[in-house]
């Protein structure tokens, strides 16, 4: 099943995992620190808190979390048959979990990622998810 994600750069992460795990009815899939997940049933929806109090932005990206790597690359041969740029990460560690993915940006420069996640990153391995987010 694929499913929409949604990042969003949070001032406060205690304060949003409150505030989404109501409004979903849900609690945190993942939790690190400055970070959360919930993998939302209904509507399906991978939703991603990053801290970043100073950000300028409250939009980080958006993406389509896919079954597999096979997906993945259907997806990056269709972007490129249709003659959108695309950027491949294979085996990139980010927001706490291994993933393969291609980004594609918007005409405004919304950026898009399809990806899998292929492996878990414990908190204590110390992935930065400003990195990669």
């Amino acid at each position: 099943m694929s499913r929409v994600q949604l990042a969003l750069n949070v001032r406060d992460v205690d304060a949003a995992v409150e505030f989404y795990g109501k409004l979903f009815d849900a609690e945190p899939a993942k939790r690190r620190p400055g970070y959360a997940n919930f993998a939302i049933a209904d509507p399906p929806l991978k939703l991603v808190l990053i801290e970043k109090p100073d950000a300028d932005e409250r939009l980080n990206h958006l993406g389509v979390e896919v079954e597999d790597t096979d997906l993945v690359r259907a997806a990056t041969d269709r972007l490129a048959q249709k003659g959108l740029p695309t950027l491949v990460e294979d085996q990139v560690s980010c927001c706490y979990a291994v993933q393969d993915k291609v980004w594609v940006n918007d005409p405004d420069g919304a950026e898009w990622e399809v990806y899998t996640v292929t492996g878990d990153v414990p908190a204590e391995a110390g992935t930065s998810v400003a990195a990669c987010c």
